[in-house]
C-alpha cells in the first residue's frame, strides 16, 4: 500500500477547499463594496433632504400647505390690491428633485436587502468550507459571520412590520420626508433622537459591516499562514 496516498488525498481536498474559498471571497468582497456604496447613498439622501439640497417642488407634499398659510399671515398687502401668494421653491445646484431622490432610496433599499442576505450566506459558506477542509482561522471567520448577521438584522426596516416598537437602519422616502418636515419643530431631545435615528444608527450598521470585512481578512491571512502560502 502506498503510504503517500492519504497525504495526496488530503492535499487534493485542501486544494479544492481553497479554490471554493477563493470563489466565495471574491463574492464576499463584491457584496461588501455594493452594500457600503448603498449605505453611503442612503446617508447622502438624508443629508440632501436635511439641508434642503433637493428642490422643494416635490418635497412640499408634507406640510407644504401649512407653510403657505404661515407665509400668508405674515404678508401685509395693500387692501386695494389682490393678494397673490406665490410660494418660492428652493432650487438645488444639482437640479435634484425629491421624486428622483425617492427613486434612489428605493433602489438602495432593494440592493441593500439583497446584498446583506448574500453577504451573510457567503460568510456561512466560507465558515462551512473552512471547517470541512480544516483550513484554520475558525475564530476569525466565526466572528465575521456573527458580525454580518448583526449587520443584516439591524439593517432591515423593522418599523414597517412593528411600527412604534423597533426600527432598522433602512428607511423609506415617506419616512424620511415626514421626519425632516417635522424637524424644525423638534426640541433638543427630539432633534438628538432624529439624528441618532438617521445618522447614528446608520454609522453603527456601517461599522458592523466594516468589522465583519476586517475579520474575514484576518481569516484569509490565518489560513494562508497555516498552509505556509505566505
Amino acid at each position: 500500500m502506498n503510504e503517500n496516498q492519504p497525504k495526496e488525498n488530503v492535499l487534493v481536498d485542501t486544494t479544492d477547499c481553497l479554490e471554493a474559498v477563493g470563489v466565495f471571497r471574491a463574492g464576499k468582497n463584491a457584496f461588501f463594496i455594493i452594500a457600503l456604496l448603498s449605505l453611503l447613498l442612503l446617508q447622502a439622501s438624508f443629508l440632501f433632504v436635511t439641508f434642503d439640497i433637493v428642490e422643494a417642488g416635490d418635497k412640499q407634499a408634507v406640510g407644504g400647505q401649512e407653510e403657505i398659510k404661515k407665509a400668508a399671515e405674515k404678508i401685509t398687502a395693500d387692501p386695494n390690491q389682490p393678494v397673490v401668494l406665490t410660494p418660492k421653491a428652493k432650487t438645488s445646484i444639482f437640479a435634484l428633485k425629491f421624486k428622483h431622490l425617492a427613486g434612489l432610496i428605493r433602489l438602495s433599499n432593494f440592493v441593500l436587502i439583497l446584498t446583506a442576505v448574500l453577504y451573510c450566506l457567503t460568510m456561512l459558506f466560507i465558515l462551512k468550507v473552512s471547517m470541512l477542509g480544516r483550513l484554520g482561522g475558525i475564530n476569525h471567520i466565526c466572528r465575521a459571520f456573527f458580525l454580518s448577521l448583526a449587520f443584516a438584522v439591524l439593517l432591515m426596516p423593522w418599523q414597517r412590520f412593528f411600527p412604534g416598537v423597533v426600527f432598522g437602519a433602512m428607511f423609506t422616502p415617506d419616512e424620511l420626508q415626514s421626519a425632516c418636515a417635522k424637524a424644525g419643530d423638534y426640541n433638543i431631545f427630539a432633534t438628538i433622537y432624529h439624528y441618532l435615528r438617521f445618522t447614528g444608527f446608520w454609522l453603527l450598521v456601517v461599522l458592523l459591516l466594516v468589522f465583519a470585512q476586517l475579520r474575514s481578512g484576518r481569516w484569509s491571512r490565518a489560513i494562508l499562514r497555516r498552509l505556509e502560502v505566505i
